[in-house]
C-alpha cells in the first residue's frame, strides 16, 4: 500500500502546533494534540428540493427561518397582498399584506416580519414599510431610497435592504427606526432573492441585468461568492440563515418551485484523523 511520502514526494511534517500560515493542501500531524491535519479551501453550499408554495407566483417577499417562513405579496394578481407561512415542509395562508404590491421585499421573522419598498401599478417604486404581527400587518417605518426588486436580510429592528431596481449594489440597514446607507454587494443586480441577518446574509438569483443563478455571502463587511441556485431565476424570494436558507417562487415562468441552501465552510485547518 502506498503511503503519502510516495505519493507526494514528500513526508508529513511532525509539528508541536497548527503552522501559522499553512497553504491550501498541506498536511501536518500535531502532536500535541493527536490530530492528523490538512489546511482545505472553501467549500461552497448546495441547494435541495423542499415544499411547493400553495400559489405558483413571482415578484414576491418572504423572511422567517427554513422552518418558520413568510411568503408575501407577488404577482400575478389576486396575489399581491396573499401571505403564505412555512412550517418546514409545507405552506398555508397568513394574514394579507395591508397594501397589495409586487416587487418588494421583507426580513424578520414569521410572526415579526417586516415588507418594503416595491412596485404598484401607476405609483413606480415604494418606500412603504409594513410590519407584521404573526396574524396583522401595520404601517413601519419608510425605506430611505424608493425602489423595487429588491432583497433583504434581517429581523424587524435590524433589518438589511441590497440591491434593486434601478439596477443597484447598494445596500441600507434598518434599526427598527430608520434606514441608513450600508455596504454594497460585489454585483449590482435586481429581482433577487435574500435572507440571513444583517450581518451574515445571503443574496442568490436575479438580473445583473443577465438571468442569474449567483449566490453572495454577507459577513457584515463584505459579501463572498457562494454556491449557485440549481436553476437560474430572477423574481424569487427567500428566508432562513445564511448556512440554511430557502429560496422560493420566480420566473420564468411563475413557479412555485423551492431550493434549500447548505452554507459553506470556509478556508482553515481540519481534522483528518486523531489518535
Amino acid at each position: 500500500m502506498s503511503d503519502y511520502k510516495e505519493i507526494k514526494g514528500i513526508k508529513v511534517q511532525d509539528l508541536g502546533a497548527d503552522p501559522p500560515a499553512p497553504f491550501i493542501g498541506e498536511v501536518w500531524y500535531n502532536n500535541s494534540s493527536g490530530d492528523l491535519k490538512y489546511y482545505g479551501g472553501p467549500i461552497l453550499g448546495s441547494w435541495a428540493t423542499g415544499g411547493n408554495l400553495s400559489t405558483a407566483r413571482a415578484s414576491l417577499a418572504g423572511c422567517g427561518t427554513q422552518t418558520a417562513g413568510l411568503a408575501f405579496g407577488g404577482v400575478p394578481p389576486p396575489s399581491r397582498n396573499v401571505t403564505e407561512e412555512y412550517n418546514g415542509s409545507a405552506w398555508t395562508a397568513g394574514g394579507n399584506l395591508g397594501t397589495g404590491r409586487s416587487n418588494l421585499s421583507g426580513c424578520g421573522t414569521q410572526t415579526a416580519g417586516l415588507g418594503f419598498g416595491g412596485y404598484f401599478p401607476g405609483s413606480g417604486n415604494q418606500t412603504a414599510t409594513e410590519e407584521y404581527d404573526g396574524s396583522t400587518w401595520t404601517a413601519g417605518g419608510l425605506l430611505g431610497t424608493p425602489r423595487s426588486q429588491l432583497a433583504a436580510a434581517g429581523t424587524q429592528t435590524a433589518g438589511l435592504a441590497f440591491g434593486g431596481d434601478p439596477l443597484t449594489a447598494a445596500t441600507e440597514e434598518y434599526n427598527g427606526t430608520s434606514w441608513t446607507a450600508g455596504g454594497s454587494m460585489g454585483t449590482a443586480r435586481y429581482s433577487l432573492g435574500g435572507a440571513g441577518t444583517q450581518s451574515a446574509a445571503l443574496g442568490f438569483g436575479g438580473e445583473e441585468p443577465a438571468l442569474s443563478a449567483a449566490t453572495e455571502e454577507y459577513n457584515g463587511t463584505s459579501w463572498t461568492a457562494g454556491g449557485n441556485l440549481g436553476t437560474a431565476r430572477r423574481a424569487l424570494a427567500g428566508a432562513g440563515t445564511q448556512p440554511a436558507g430557502l429560496a422560493f417562487g420566480g420566473t420564468p415562468p411563475a413557479t412555485d418551485a423551492t431550493e434549500e441552501y447548505t452554507g459553506g465552510v470556509p478556508a482553515g485547518t481540519r481534522i483528518i484523523g486523531t489518535d
